[in-house]
């Protein structure tokens, strides 16, 4: 009995050893392929050849002198506008002067105790010509008044600013002047503001033929 128990127990320690074998030819197997994976060489990069880098230095000088060709003639239209609109501000300032002298002209010619004295004549003879001399400085320096009554509206040179029923006249039409636009080159300096025609309403019309009626009733 103790021998086939023995017999047993041997038996029992070689299947532990076999099992513990396997194990660790598993593990070597797993441990093996690891290895070859990672050793699968990788992609390698492309290196470029000379003449792609050529290409490629080219290609970023043209864009670098592109660049500095378009900051040059930015530069020198900034320039340019500097030297012929440069006094756009003091332009327009300036246009107050004509402003006040028709005001001033306008205000004398209201009042009743002036009207029709050699003073105010000669008063109105002398804005006049201080008017004109100032006109004729500002076209020296192109700086031109905007020809407006009797024209068609053009937004980019009037403003609207009320609309004065004319049947004689097209809609649309300057008929009255409020204050004179300006010029500056080929810029507006400000715009003239101005009154337009339009057409007698038809509502107006007929209570005018109802009147008439009325009256004849």
């Amino acid at each position: 009995m103790e021998k086939e128990e023995n017999q047993n127990s041997a038996s029992a320690d070689q299947n532990q050893d076999t099992l513990k074998e396997n194990e660790k030819s598993q593990e070597n197997l797993v441990e093996e392929n690891k290895q070859e994976t990672d050793q699968e060489p990788k992609e390698e990069i492309k290196e470029p050849t000379p003449e792609e880098k050529i290409a490629e230095l080219e290609d970023k000088v043209a864009r670098t002198f592109a660049e500095m060709e378009n900051q040059r003639r930015r530069f020198e239209k900034e320039k340019e506008d500097a030297f012929e609109y440069g006094g756009y501000s003091f332009a327009k300032e300036a246009l107050n002067l004509i402003d006040n002298l028709d005001r001033s002209k306008h205000v004398l010619e209201s009042d009743d105790k002036l009207k029709e004295t050699e003073a105010l004549k000669k008063t109105l003879e002398h804005l006049d010509i201080i008017k004109k001399d100032l006109i004729s400085i500002f076209e020296k320096n192109n700086i031109k008044p905007i020809d407006s009554l009797n024209k068609k509206l053009d937004p980019n040179f009037h403003q609207a600013m009320m609309e004065i029923e004319d049947d004689t006249k097209e809609p649309g039409t300057i008929i009255q002047e409020i204050q004179k636009g300006f010029t500056i080159k080929d810029r507006l300096l400000r715009p003239s503001l101005v009154g337009v025609s339009k057409k007698v309403t038809i509502k107006e019309e007929k209570t005018e033929e109802n009147q008439e009626n009325q009256e004849n009733k």
